[in-house]
């Protein structure tokens, strides 16, 4: 009968076979024991990972009686085939689209480098037990291209607590204007890079997007408010505009004919969502967004109906008021 493998031995297996093969590569002549104390395993694990790299992996791996320790007769080898099961395959397809989101930013070229810097460090031949890559395709939603100066200055202001002056282009201007910012913290929603800080102009906290920015230069160093976090009022969930708004409960009531894409999704870390008796799908949340909701309400049509509160509701209205009479034109 064949022995059940546990399915952390099978998470754990390769990565473990890989420290062992490093272990008697760069330790002189290790013991079963100096082995077991390195790896945190028992005897009778190490002996049998040992017997598997020498029969799997035709490792040339020798024991030496007088100093009782493990070698390798060859100090060339190293182990050539990695094998990942679908799971950690997957696991790994899973990591990309969270590097997509740096492909708008220098991030990119960094992250490049590391991964090809990864690749010669693994052996020469990669097996994977899974030919389902083959047919996955992943899809990113469309972002702008921040250029590489003001990625970096940005950063840079941040981290040393710098002045920044730059010039700005709000998503309904036709021109660039001069801004001030203090800055306090840089956020990614959704693949857009946005910079939070002190506004003196407004004497508030405000939010820019690093793509409409452009001439930025460093002023001098400010010390920062560490009381900062009470002052600032954003909901990441929804947008990180800030404002002094106080949240509001958000009532929907979506149709049954989108019953089942509502339900499956967390929409807010706040929220209540279920079903009804005749289909429909009831979901509530507290933002203080309302702007970006509304966005994002307008999304599903006539497939929605907002319960709460009025200033949504008149948002909605007027939304849609707007878009009738270009439709008439």
């Amino acid at each position: 009968m064949k022995r059940k493998t546990k399915p952390r031995e099978n998470h754990t297996k390769p990565l473990r076979l890989f420290k062992v093969e490093q272990a008697i590569q760069n330790l002189t002549y290790p013991s079963v024991k100096r082995l077991m104390k390195e790896l945190e395993v028992s005897r009778r694990t190490i002996l049998r990972d040992i017997d598997e790299l020498k029969i799997y992996y035709n490792a040339p791996i020798e024991y030496d009686r007088s100093k009782k320790g493990y070698y390798y007769s060859d100090n060339t080898y190293f182990v050539k085939n990695m094998m990942l099961t679908e799971s950690e395959i997957f696991a790994v397809t899973g990591i990309l689209p969270l590097m997509e989101r740096y492909n708008n930013t220098p991030l990119k070229k960094t992250i490049t480098k590391v991964y090809e810097t990864i690749s010669q460090m693994l052996p020469n031949q990669v097996e994977v037990q899974s030919s389902f890559m083959n047919d996955v395709e992943f899809i990113s939603d469309p972002v702008p291209i921040i250029k590489e100066e003001i990625f970096n200055s940005i950063f840079k202001a941040t981290k040393l607590h710098k002045i920044m002056k730059f010039n700005y282009r709000s998503i309904s201007s036709t021109e660039y204007k001069p801004h001030t910012l203090y800055p306090y913290k840089i956020y990614n929603q959704k693949g857009d890079w946005y910079i939070l800080g002190f506004n003196p102009d407004r004497e508030n906290f405000s939010t820019f997007t690093l793509a409409r920015m452009k001439n930025i230069s460093l002023c001098k160093e400010f010390k920062p408010d560490p009381d900062y976090r009470k002052k600032i009022h954003i909901d990441p969930n929804f947008g990180i505009w800030n404002n002094d708004s106080a949240p509001q409960k958000i009532e929907l009531l979506f149709d049954k004919s989108v019953n089942t894409y509502i339900l499956e999704r967390t929409w807010h870390k706040n929220q209540e969502c279920h079903q009804n008796e005749d289909g429909t799908v009831y979901l509530s949340f507290e933002s203080n967004q309302i702007q970006e909701t509304l966005y994002w309400v307008l999304r599903f049509g006539s497939a929605v109906q907002i319960i709460n509160p009025p200033e949504l509701k008149d948002a909605y209205k007027t939304e849609v008021s707007k878009m009738m009479k270009k439709i008439k034109r």
